[in-house]
């Protein structure tokens, strides 16, 4: 093996090596911001389902009322 062949395999082994710890940190990097969005829909989503329930419950209490004024005046007759 003549020193190009060397020089070669070394820079070959060299940037491969490099181009993976490139991509592993950028990944690491993207995934820490996707993770904060994650956060912020989960939060989201947390008070959206809390103001939902709030909202069926005030409809299920409504509709209780509804139900029991008309079995009041039913049952006279």
């Amino acid at each position: 093996m003549d020193a190009a062949t060397l020089l070669t395999a070394a820079g070959t082994v060299i940037t491969i090596v490099g181009s993976n710890i490139a991509l592993i940190g950028w990944l690491r990097a993207d995934m820490k911001s996707f993770e904060t969005k994650i956060d912020g829909w989960k939060e989201q989503f947390s008070r959206d389902m809390a103001s939902y329930k709030e909202e069926v419950n005030k409809e299920m209490k409504d509709f209780h009322g509804r139900l029991c004024s008309i079995e009041e005046r039913n049952k006279g007759k």
